[in-house]
């Protein structure tokens, strides 16, 4: 059903409304229209969306660990967001492509990545994450908006190609104040590229709310453009799913560019280096515990009959396994070797790269002729 958006997601200012197939407490709400693209999402496919984003969120706990542990560099959690991520990955056609922000660790999941490949570069191995030819997904994107240009550069292509598929961009409500989010629905709209627009709107650009950066709801932008748009319930994985279903098939039937606007929450940090305590009231915090991914769907479960102890064991098991997993790759990635650093950046030799390697390689044999000496 459409509900009145009257959260603190819209400032208290709007009641755009948006689609809800699930409400917090788990009951299912019919919707005609949106019902005829969930009509595969059997008791099973329930359970595997639900053991999805209980997995998820268990390598997001892990990894956030792990950088506290001081194994990773970094980490940018999705906490509060899977229901987003799953949903619209579990939307997607092996044939579309991914461009993805760095905070789509769920997205990543849905398309085969594997553990190691969500923490190398967040560990400092390697400048890229995973192999996006394998995935069909481009390496995470840390320019806030950038890859929207990516995608619809990538989009353009395909549709001159005569390629069916849809390429999907993924982003946050601060990257829609960046230039280039604007610039790429621009040219997505003038040359009707066959590219989704997916927008988490988790409430927070970092530490500006998104009240301060937009007076009327997101998706009501993308219009503006001459891209129609829908807002959906971001906590709600089956509407996202129906959602991201409907406006794929419309992407790649040739009518031109989507917008979604994914109304959710970032229950944790921007990144581990950040602190919300500075800048968010913990009352806003517990609200949206309320709303939370994950318990809405296994209540949904429960009133079905679907949330034995059996299963319940099954995710607590696929959960346990995913973490260690992602531990062994990450404490077993080797180091890095000191000139890989300019190992594939271009397809071929580059003479400046390659001077600049024999340079960089001059100066580390400095060191070793400067210990040899003092030995």
């Amino acid at each position: 059903m459409s509900i009145p958006d009257t959260g603190p997601e819209s400032g208290g200012k709007s009641r755009n409304p948006f689609i809800q197939l699930l409400t917090p407490a788990g009951v299912r709400v019919p919707e005609p229209h949106y019902d005829d693209w969930l009509k595969d999402i059997d008791g099973g496919r329930l359970q595997g969306l639900y053991r999805d984003m209980a997995v998820t969120r268990r390598i997001d706990v892990e990894a956030t660990a792990l950088q506290r542990q001081g194994e990773l560099a970094l980490w940018p959690p999705m906490l509060g967001q899977e229901a987003a991520q799953i949903g619209s990955g579990r939307a997607l056609a092996p044939d579309d492509f991914v461009f993805p922000s760095y905070r789509d660790t769920g997205v990543a999941w849905c398309r085969g990545a594997d553990f190691a490949d969500l923490v190398k570069v967040w560990r400092g191995n390697a400048p890229s994450s995973w192999d996006p030819y394998r995935l069909n997904m481009a390496p995470m994107q840390i320019i806030i908006g950038a890859q929207t240009l990516h995608a619809t550069g990538y989009a353009m292509a395909t549709k001159f190609d005569g390629a069916e598929t849809a390429t999907i961009v993924y982003f946050g409500d601060g990257a829609t104040s960046q230039g280039d989010t604007n610039e790429a629905m621009v040219f997505a709209a003038s040359f009707q590229a066959p590219v989704l627009f997916f927008c988490q709107n988790n409430q927070w650009a970092i530490s500006e709310p998104v009240r301060v950066q937009a007076q009327r709801p997101i998706a009501d932008r993308a219009p503006g453009f001459g891209i129609p748009s829908v807002r959906v319930d971001g906590n709600d994985v089956l509407a996202c799913l129906a959602v991201t279903r409907e406006a794929l098939d419309r992407v790649r039937s040739g009518a031109g560019p989507y917008f979604i606007e994914a109304v959710t929450y970032r229950m944790g940090p921007h990144t581990t280096a950040d602190d919300p305590t500075r800048y968010r009231d913990p009352n806003e915090l517990e609200d949206w515990r309320t709303r939370d991914p994950i318990d809405r769907l296994g209540a949904h479960l429960q009133s079905e009959g679907l949330f034995g102890d059996e299963f319940r064991d099954q995710v607590r098991a696929a959960a346990d396994d995913a973490a260690a997993g992602l531990r062994a790759a990450c404490t077993g990635l080797p180091d890095p070797g000191e000139l890989e650093l300019f190992d594939n950046v271009y397809s071929t030799v580059h003479p400046v790269l390659e001077r600049q390697k024999q340079h960089y390689a001059r100066y580390l044999a400095g060191f070793e002729a400067a210990e040899g000496g003092q030995r």
